[in-house]
């Protein structure tokens, strides 16, 4: 029993002894590691805080100047002819018109205004003068102009009203000045004919505030006098007085005319261009449509086309359907361009109810298309990622981003680019959208998209050339839940900076064969097409 006892108090000790060096042992422990995550934390935060950014590509030029981004991103401008040739029912007016004929009873800037911007019009762009020679405002250097009409008792400013509707509304404000010129005497005596336009110029740039865009061209009538203008003299005027303003004309040197009056670009349009390559009033109309992918200048097309059959108001005349503008929609901002719409207000003053009423329904039909992007949603993913997967300024989740100073771009030294897209559920479609962070340069030659169909096998839907700031195609229908979307060609490492997938309801692909099994629409290629329930479905 002595012995059990002893053993006894010999053992309790011992096992104080083997348990205070365990506690103690735990809580150095938990305080070495501790410490050491406090270590790696910092360390992780250290080596965070310096690791370094990979910068953006290299730009590739030309490239557009800040206006001439401005521009751009505005989309679409809204044009108003209006002056004696609204009261004569004629389009080019001989400039013998009584001023007095001009009395536009009921004119209201602000309606304009207000019809333009409620239609997404960014600016408005008026015929201060046209060929007619009749000026809109009361300049100094001619008395043929409102202040010989009876309107406002010859005190009126047409320009003066629109351009405070304009500011009041936060819209843009730009002029229409005509070189050609039927009333003024000294047209085609050149030095004295350039001065009286310099003048003119002058008065319209320094009266009335910030001007966006200043609109000229080379029209002039067969038979009229010679003249030479001093376009170089003009421009330099033009940025001196307005350095905020694009220049419009046959060849630059802000944007350029596209070549017809239908509001229709390239299926190919770039918006590098040589201005040596064109002469305003005389430029090859296949090279405006088109552009030059060796362009050495950067100056986008601009797409003008009238509502109207004529340019100026015509009792007798109505306007386009909101399917054929919204066709036109497809075939100008679609294809990298800029669409000038002209609605030309009525001998009131106005712009006619029937107008606003086409206008009202384009604005739906493109709310109704565009304010849906199906793969908004999409699980995307790419060939390759410029500074690795990781690196979220070049990520391709940025094509979802609506901002052109976000985008995916990939690896550099690559050949091979591609973006998948899986949708998570099959969808039905038929509009793609596309568009470069053209800030960095205008750079795919080549595109294509594919869906991944039943069989498991990549088929092509629809190609391209050229994306530039926007690029819409149209295609029949089709149903997947897998897209790949890949740059075949391109100038300098692609960029995305928008993608897009829509179901539009409202467009008639017409020029579509149902039996051919290969044919283009729109400057795209589609596949095995088969009418199916009054609606065309890709068969692949």
């Amino acid at each position: 029993m002595e012995e059990k006892k002893k053993q006894t108090t010999t053992t309790i000790p011992r096992t104080r002894q083997t348990q205070k060096p365990a506690k103690h042992m735990s809580q150095i422990t938990l305080l070495i590691l501790l410490s050491l995550l406090s270590s790696s934390s910092s360390a992780s935060s250290s080596s965070s805080s310096n690791t370094l950014v990979k910068p953006p590509p290299l730009l590739i030029l030309p490239i557009p100047s800040a206006s001439q981004l401005q521009w751009q991103l505005g989309h679409m401008a809204l044009f108003l002819h209006f002056g004696p040739n609204t009261f004569t029912d004629s389009e080019w007016g001989t400039g013998h018109a009584d001023p007095h004929l001009f009395n536009p009873s009921n004119f209201d800037a602000t309606q304009w205004v207000r019809v333009a911007k409620e239609s997404g019009f960014s600016r408005v762009i008026l015929t201060a003068k046209h060929h007619d020679g009749f000026c809109l405002w009361p300049s100094e250097y001619t008395n043929y102009s409102v202040r010989s009409s009876p309107w406002r008792n010859g005190s009126g400013d047409v320009v003066a009203e629109l351009a405070e509707a304009a500011r009041d509304a936060g819209i843009g404000f730009g002029l229409y000045l005509s070189p050609w010129d039927r009333h003024e005497v000294s047209y085609g005596k050149t030095l004295e004919y350039n001065e009286f336009y310099i003048g003119q110029m002058t008065e319209l740039l320094t009266r009335y505030g910030d001007i966006k865009e200043v609109w000229l061209d080379g029209a002039k009538g067969e038979g009229e006098k010679n003249m030479e203008y001093f376009f170089d003299s003009w421009f330099s005027l033009i940025h001196q007085l307005q350095p905020g303003a694009v220049i419009f004309s046959d060849a630059g040197p802000d944007t350029r005319w596209i070549g017809d009056e239908a509001g229709v670009a390239g299926s190919t349009c770039w918006s590098l261009f040589n201005r040596s390559a064109a002469k305003i009033g005389d430029t090859d109309p296949q090279y405006s449509r088109e552009g030059d992918r060796h362009g050495v200048e950067w100056v986008p097309a601009e797409c003008d086309v009238s509502i109207r059959p004529g340019w100026f108001w015509h009792a007798s005349e109505v306007p386009k359907s909101a399917r054929t503008l919204l066709d036109i929609y497809y075939k100008s901002i679609g294809r990298n361009c800029l669409l000038l719409l002209n609605v030309p207000p009525n001998s009131s003053g106005l712009i006619s109810a029937e107008d606003i009423q086409v206008l009202q329904e384009f604005s739906e039909l493109r709310r109704s298309i565009f304010s849906d992007n199906l793969a908004i949603n999409a699980l995307v993913s790419a060939s390759s990622t410029r500074g690795g997967i990781s690196n979220s300024r070049f990520n391709p989740k940025n094509v979802f981003k609506e901002c052109i100073y976000t985008y995916w771009a990939p690896k550099e030294n690559q050949t091979h680019w591609v973006l998948y897209l899986n949708l998570q559920q099959i969808l039905s479609f038929n509009v793609l959208q596309v568009q470069e962070p053209i800030h960095m340069g205008q750079r795919i030659i080549e595109f294509h998209l594919e869906i991944l169909n039943e069989d498991g096998q990549w088929k092509k839907v629809t190609n391209g050339s050229t994306v530039g700031y926007q690029r819409l195609l149209q295609f029949p229908t089709i149903k997947s839940q897998y897209l790949r979307f890949v740059v075949n060609k391109s100038r300098a490492d692609p960029l995305i900076s928008y993608f897009g997938i829509y179901m539009d309801h409202f467009s008639i692909l017409s020029n579509i064969s149902d039996t051919s099994s290969r044919t283009y629409f729109n400057g795209t290629q589609v596949l095995q097409q088969i009418t199916y329930n009054h609606s065309q479905i890709v068969s692949l």
